[in-house]
């Protein structure tokens, strides 16, 4: 199952999820692009949410305003649905209305090839390559890994610094791919101090000592974090 949670209160974009995409509010957009790789879910703690996924067809469930990640909201929405544990629960930031269906279809494949090889490792995630300037905005996350493709750390920052550019950066996507057991167990760990201060909710994997898969797409999207972000991406893509 995709589940996509969808709070109205963004600091940075208040109410962004309802902005327009394509004719369409921002949310719709998203689920729209990837509801032909699974079950949709829209998990949100705002009723014109509720009634904008029932305008359009989305399954949708009211969940808790006081969670402090998206991935909380979507633990509690996953057993609301009544999600077996070992059923593969795919996360999709609303504010990607522009991702590419190719792009979540790998981190689904990721987490079932681990469940089947018996994998220990909390979630998967995704990465595409991006240039310095890109790496410079804070907006956009950037994320290294180990010899096994594993992520060492995120950061707003750009990392590792490199005194003379001569590498290639690896912006993250915000997309994480669990099986339900392993979306409640990362739901019982502590937030961590990491995660507050980058304000990056899957540090808190890291911080525990959890394995996070990343995988490596090509992929044009990014996520839609301010106005600013919005008018670049209907620039973009039209």
């Amino acid at each position: 199952m995709i589940i996509i949670p969808a709070r109205v209160a963004s600091s940075r974009f208040p109410g962004k999820v309802l902005a327009e995409i394509e004719g369409v509010p921002m949310v719709i957009a998203t689920a729209k692009r990837v509801e032909g790789i699974d079950e949709v879910a829209i998990a949100t703690d705002a009723k014109e949410v509720m009634e904008v996924a029932r305008k359009y067809g989305f399954k949708a469930v009211m969940t808790s305003d006081t969670h402090k990640s998206g991935t909380d909201r979507i633990n509690e929405a996953a057993k609301i649905l009544g999600v077996e544990r070992d059923e593969i629960v795919v996360n999709v930031q609303a504010d990607e209305p522009f991702i590419e269906p190719e792009v979540v279809e790998k981190v689904y494949q990721r987490v079932r090839r681990a469940v089947e090889e018996g994998e220990e490792m909390m979630m998967a995630s995704c990465y595409k390559r991006i240039d310095p300037a890109f790496a410079d905005d804070p907006n956009h996350v950037k994320v290294i890994m180990d010899e096994a493709g594993y992520a060492i750390y995120f950061s707003r920052s750009k990392i590792p610094f490199d005194r003379e550019e001569h590498h290639d950066y690896y912006g993250h996507l915000g997309i994480y791919g669990f099986t339900a057991k392993r979306l409640e167990q990362f739901c019982t760990l502590g937030t961590s101090p990491l995660e507050d201060i980058e304000k990056l909710e899957q540090l808190r994997a890291l911080y525990w000592g959890k394995k996070i898969a990343m995988v490596e797409v090509e992929s044009r999207s990014f996520g839609i974090d301010t106005k600013e972000d919005l008018a670049k991406a209907l620039e973009i893509f039209g």
